[in-house]
């Protein structure tokens, strides 16, 4: 297996390596759910999905509901989602995807990370034509019920995809399917490890192993920023 797989492999686990830093970017998760949605998760789905990940990072409950109160305050912070484009080097695409309460700190800051690791911040739609937008959920395989059955089910509620991958069930919709999706699965009974909207390329570029050294440290960078939410490309992450 290649760098890139590897780097795929541990992507999320070194993104959640920091407590602290996990805490603070599911709070912004829920303070923006709530500001779209209200504060009640039964109505709000992208609130349901932020309290779902805070879980997965073991976050308090007392530490949850003490985020959704305060979003719902009048002393709340206004916090923005914010995309920016670019190109990494060698001409690979790349999308960040923000949430921040300072826009002008935010951009300053990646547009140094891709000015320093060989890349360009580039204008809105000059590469977001190359991905689409999915749900994705991870959910704890049942013993007793059968993929292809679930598969069928899950078809109404706008599953596109299902697969297995490290032990557990994928289930993957389009973007606008994700609080359909989730409710599907809430009224299956399905246990949740987590879920997550995602950015998939519909083309990926080869790269040597140098190369994909170069896009890494990039992205790797970019990831630790505070304000930076997700990190999207079209680097093939296979080889």
């Amino acid at each position: 297996m290649g760098r890139a797989f590897e780097y795929r492999k541990a992507r999320k686990m070194k993104r959640w390596a920091s407590m602290a830093k996990a805490f603070t970017r599911i709070g912004r998760e829920i303070a923006i759910a709530v500001k779209e949605g209200g504060t009640d998760p039964n109505y709000n789905s992208r609130l349901r999905m932020a309290i779902q990940n805070a879980k997965v990072a073991n976050m308090p409950k007392t530490n949850i509901e003490n985020a959704i109160k305060k979003a719902s305050s009048k002393e709340a912070e206004n916090f923005e989602e914010l995309v920016y484009e670019g190109y990494a080097s060698h001409g690979v695409a790349v999308i960040v995807e923000t949430a921040t309460n300072n826009p002008t700190r935010t951009v300053a800051s990646v547009r140094h990370i891709f000015s320093k690791y060989g890349g360009n911040l580039s204008v809105s739609g000059s590469v977001d034509y190359m991905f689409s937008r999915k749900a994705t959920f991870t959910v704890e395989p049942v013993a007793d019920r059968d993929m292809e059955e679930l598969e069928l089910e899950m078809i109404d509620f706008g599953l596109e995809e299902l697969r297995e991958e490290e032990g557990k069930w994928v289930l993957q919709s389009a973007f606008e399917d994700f609080g359909n999706l989730q409710k599907g699965l809430e009224e299956m009974g399905l246990e949740m490890v987590s879920s997550e909207l995602v950015r998939l390329p519909s083309h990926t570029k080869e790269l040597s192993e140098e190369e994909v050294e170069d896009v890494i440290k990039l992205i790797e960078k970019m990831e630790e920023d505070d304000d930076v939410v997700n990190v999207f490309h079209n680097m093939n992450e296979d080889e």
